[in-house]
């Protein structure tokens, strides 16, 4: 008989396949129109990602993926679970050696951390962040194809993509699908925004702050990445009445204990620096004390807890001596079934994947084929390398490149990429279908959880690395027919 998960796969499968069978039945015109369309909501919606200055329309792949609601709290509950227990990683750092040293950062950005934590941050610890993972939610074994890859703690990307995408796939694609199929029932999930300025609106009543001035705080000048904050600042003054600053740290200023951009106080910010971008900043001149002084009074997002954000935090929640010390039961099984065997790569004894100790050097260079190599702290798929993409001679070239680099780098169990089918429009102007790989970005907060999806034809997907978006709706299995004398 079939375990009840193992029963909502199933029930995820039928419904994949009623959405993929209804986009199939349009004839080849109706979807070139449609990708035609898309683009030219793209351009409309400001769904754009500066290239060296130059806007480029991200490509929205037509047909959705689809989640059904009890998958979506599951995935809801593990994220949850991954997030808040990351949150406590500063007083693990600060207490013990053992986790200072896998996620060691300069002394510089440490004594931030020393300065910037304490009581306020304990008690009130804002961090909106992103966990990306693999998941098949059509798998008969879904719940096992959940794995987590990377964390990434502030300045998460999407904040206008993800519902625009979104929005483009339900106004654009759903009606077509439904005409096929009167029976699809299809509805975007959790708006990323609201799960972001909910957060704000809680945490300014938390520090008793009476004024609503958001500030989000970014490379602004930079050139290139998503290209969201005008459309961002827009969407939060129309439905919440809150005012959205947009700011480098440059153009902060700091007077009797309050920040301000261009004369107005920043009552909260939500960044995109992480202290090691800041002590840059501070050599070339820039005042970084506003920033500081943010920090300090917990008044950002996310707070100086997300400092610790690299590769490594999943050597924490998968060594089996720090998780007996510090966390429950209860997490201890979430990590050890969705999170991936991640090491910092150095010549040491540790816990293999397999449960057993051993040496990681011979084990990384025996199981090329199981494995992936990072830089630790980079982001953006820069430098990610594939264990079995190589021979083994370069691999071994690889490892002992990441060795003798400054930088460390980790070395993580190979998940197994989802891949989807989706129709594209090749060069000569038909469209046909192709396979890519897929993978999720989860936001969680305690008012839900927030899909980011992301297909690319490489293995490394990432919207920087010139991905697509894929929208992810949740929806319903179609009901099972019931004819006469049946109950």
């Amino acid at each position: 008989m079939l375990t009840p998960a193992e029963e909502l796969g199933l029930s995820g499968l039928s419904l994949a396949g009623q959405v993929r069978q209804a986009f199939h039945k349009l004839p080849e015109p109706a979807v070139l129109d449609l990708v035609r369309r898309m683009r030219e909501e793209a351009f409309r919606r400001h769904l754009i990602y500066l290239r060296d200055g130059v806007p480029d329309a991200i490509h929205v792949l037509p047909c959705p993926l689809t989640v059904l609601p009890d998958q979506l709290a599951y995935i809801h509950f593990v994220s949850l679970t991954i997030l808040n227990a990351l949150k406590r990683l500063p007083d693990l750092y600060l207490q013990d050696f053992a986790v200072r040293e896998v996620l060691r950062i300069s002394p510089e950005e440490e004594e931030w951390v020393w300065k910037c934590w304490g009581p306020s941050q304990r008690e009130n610890n804002p961090v909106f962040g992103r966990l990306d993972a693999m998941i098949d939610f059509t798998s008969p074994m879904w719940k096992d194809t959940l794995r987590f890859v990377e964390p990434n703690l502030s300045g998460i990307g999407g904040l206008h993509l993800v519902p625009t995408a979104e929005a483009i796939v339900a106004d654009v694609v759903v009606p077509v699908l439904r005409r096929q199929d009167p029976r699809l029932q299809l509805e975007v999930g959790k708006d990323i925004r609201e799960l972001l300025m909910q957060e704000a609106i809680d945490h300014l009543e938390a520090l008793a702050r009476r004024g609503r001035n958001v500030c989000f705080i970014e490379p602004k000048y930079a050139g290139s990445g998503p290209d969201e904050q005008e459309a961002l600042a827009q969407y939060f003054h129309e439905r919440h009445g809150m005012k959205v600053l947009h700011a480098d740290p440059s153009e902060l200023t700091l007077r009797d204990g309050e920040v301000f951009y261009d004369g107005q106080v920043v009552d909260l910010g939500y960044r995109d620096y992480a202290v090691y971008d800041l002590l840059a900043l501070e050599r070339e001149g820039t005042d970084v004390e506003p920033m500081r002084a943010l920090f300090k009074q917990n008044r950002m997002i996310s707070s100086i807890s997300a400092e610790l954000d690299q590769k490594s935090c999943w050597e924490v929640l998968t060594d089996p001596h720090l998780v007996q010390k510090y966390f429950s039961a209860e997490e201890r099984q979430v990590f050890r079934r969705h999170i991936l065997w991640t090491r910092i790569l150095s010549e040491r004894r540790t816990a293999l994947p397999d449960g057993t100790t051993g040496d990681l050097l011979p084990h990384a260079r025996a199981e090329r084929e199981a494995l992936v190599l990072k830089p630790n702290r980079s982001y953006g798929g820069e430098g990610v390398v594939i264990g079995p993409s190589l021979s083994q001679e370069e691999w071994d070239g690889a490892l002992d490149r990441a060795l003798a680099d400054k930088e460390r780098w980790v070395v993580q169990a190979l998940a197994n990429i989802p891949v989807s089918l989706f129709p594209v429009v090749g060069p000569d102007g038909a469209a046909h279908v192709e396979p890519f790989y897929t993978v999720m970005g989860f936001a969680p907060s305690k008012y839900g959880l927030a899909i980011l999806g992301r297909a690319s034809q490489k293995q490394v997907v990432n919207v920087a690395q010139r991905g697509g978006m894929c929208a992810v709706m949740v929806g319903r299995p179609p009901a099972r027919l019931v004819g006469p004398g049946t109950a």
